[in-house]
């Protein structure tokens, strides 16, 4: 039985769009899309460790290499051919990825 994930991290680059809501997606591959719909995940800086906040999942659905568009670039602020780039360095030899849409949790302060 699988455990049900409860940490997410991401590119300190990438936490103010988390947190100002404008960031709703992430590309993983298949070890790091096990994440169950209508869960709530903590958020933490990956380089830190740092807690940044929390998010709910909304959906896991699976996405080819090649599906990757400009949407998804401009989630992750990044210009289309530096994104295919980053994802080819960081999931080398991967076509089958995932993309997690997620909504930012209110923090309640």
């Amino acid at each position: 039985m699988m455990s049900v994930l409860d940490k997410i991290t991401f590119f300190e680059f990438l936490t103010p769009l988390i947190k100002s809501g404008k960031k709703t997606i992430t590309i993983r591959n298949k070890s790091e899309s096990h994440y169950v719909v209508g869960s709530q995940v903590e958020v933490f800086t990956l380089e830190t460790d740092q807690k940044v906040g929390e998010i709910e999942i909304i959906s896991v659905q699976p996405i080819t290499f090649d599906g990757i568009n400009e949407f998804h670039a401009q989630q992750e602020s990044l210009a289309l051919p530096r994104l295919k780039e980053l994802i080819k360095e960081i999931y080398p030899n991967i076509n089958e990825l995932f993309v997690i849409t997620y909504k930012l949790m209110p923090s309640g302060i």
